[in-house]
């Protein structure tokens, strides 16, 4: 019997649980550790409200997470509960799934200036993790910034332009939905150091943009490039290419009877942020080229108006207490998966926070082969009986998978008409619903 430890139980944490069953059947005993009360990690509060086609992929992950080799353990934190040292003596091989929760840091002067957020706490908070549920931000003024150009930057900017009727069929919270209806937004500038040649956004969610009921895109078609050396660009970011074209090419009309317009600003890269009485008024921008494929400043500077910014410029790893971490590059210091022996990493904790959901699922398959060829066959620790004695002289109280499908019970019960849910938003209220 081998017995391992997944620490994160996001898509990189159930792929690698379910690459274990595959590769050990009944002869493993696979737990799922998170620091929530719930599962399902980004799925659940990273990826937007209205793409629930995306969220569905959870239910592949319920599969593995049914039956006696895997099992979810919610509500424990390692690192503070339990140390990394104390689970590796309990576990064949410990894979920490952990993800990239926190933002990459915006390094300008300003940065911490009220109502300036970075993307993991703003998505967090419309999408109700417990973190960020009381986030807040006032949406009273009528200019947002947005900085970066990928697909977390057009979700941000989405969310925000969108009408409470498009928000049909998805989980966004009541709480977000409540301060979106009273939002006074009406221009949004997505802010990129680049061109349009390096954008990192997908065609499905750039197409998005022109099917909004109350906002249209705008780009200035002098940041195009001649349309010739879209011909260079891999396919799928040549057709993300021919839709930035297509926003550069709509008729003015077609922006004058949105009351929203979102604005892509290429060749732009903040400087620092204005405030006044504390609070963001303007950003400054200084203009840019591109050189070799980087982003070089010209000296020319401007400002845009700002009463709202929010970061989307990439996220980074939460460091824990025994592990050796790559400040930075933001994940573990790690060797294709493996960090110590018998510690390992997989997803955005071993290779930074790219690729696709999808991405994750040959990561998972991976780390488990190295764990396999590691560790051999047979038992040599104790595994969850030892983890089970731990947490009980603890007195940490854990929630199952059987908890959490009461606590799902219970969301699915109170969601709003359309809804597929109304995510409780903070930890006290999750574990009281297991009771229910």
């Amino acid at each position: 019997m081998r017995h391992i430890a997944i620490v994160g139980s996001g898509p990189a944490g159930y792929y690698t649980a379910e690459a274990a069953v595959k590769k050990w059947g009944e002869e493993a005993r696979i737990d799922v550790i998170d620091r929530l009360p719930v599962p399902y990690g980004l799925i659940r509060t990273g990826v937007a409200p209205d793409h629930q086609s995306i969220k569905a992929v959870s239910r592949r992950y319920e599969k593995t997470a049914i039956g006696e080799t895997v099992r979810f353990v919610g509500n424990v934190d390692i690192g503070t509960d339990i140390s990394i040292a104390e689970l590796g003596s309990l576990y064949d091989a410990v894979i920490l799934a952990t993800g990239a929760p926190k933002d990459r840091t915006l390094a300008i002067e300003g940065a911490d200036t009220a109502n300036v957020f970075g993307s993991a706490a703003f998505v967090g908070w419309y999408n109700g993790h417990p973190d960020f549920a009381a986030l807040a931000p006032d949406l009273s003024g009528s200019h947002a910034v947005v900085i970066g150009m990928g697909n977390v930057a057009l979700d941000v900017a989405r969310i925000l332009a969108k009408t409470e009727e498009e928000f049909a069929g998805s989980d966004i919270v009541a709480h977000a939905l409540d301060a979106l209806r009273d939002s006074r937004i009406e221009h949004i500038t997505i802010l990129g150091r680049r061109g349009p040649h390096q954008i990192m956004m997908t065609p499905k969610e750039l197409g998005e943009l022109l099917h909004l009921e109350r906002a249209a895109p705008e780009v200035d078609a002098a940041d195009l490039p001649p349309e010739g050396d879209d011909a260079i660009l891999e396919p799928g970011l040549r057709k993300s290419v021919t839709l930035v074209r297509e926003f550069a090419a709509l008729p003015e009309t077609a922006r004058s009877e949105k009351p929203i317009t979102i604005t892509f600003d290429f060749f732009a890269s903040p400087r620092a942020i204005v405030s006044d009485d504390g609070r963001i008024s303007a950003i400054e921008v200084e203009r840019t080229k591109v050189e070799l494929g980087r982003a070089v400043g010209t000296g020319e500077t401007y400002r845009l108006p700002a009463d709202l910014l929010v970061s989307c410029i990439g996220y980074q790893t939460s460091a824990i207490e025994g592990v050796p971490f790559d400040q930075r590059a933001g994940r573990f210091a790690n060797d294709g998966g493996r960090i110590l022996p018998g510690l390992y990493c997989v997803g955005w904790a071993k290779r930074g926070p790219s690729g696709t959901i999808g991405t994750n699922r040959p990561d998972g398959y991976a780390v488990i082969d190295l764990v396999d060829e590691d560790i051999g066959p047979g038992a040599r620790k104790r595994g969850r009986e030892g983890f089970d004695e731990l947490i009980a002289e603890r007195g940490l109280d854990v929630v199952t998978f059987r908890d959490w499908q009461k606590i799902e019970e219970a969301e699915i019960a109170a969601a709003r008409e359309g809804a597929p849910r109304e995510k409780f938003v903070d930890i006290e209220s999750m574990i009281a619903a297991r009771g229910a």
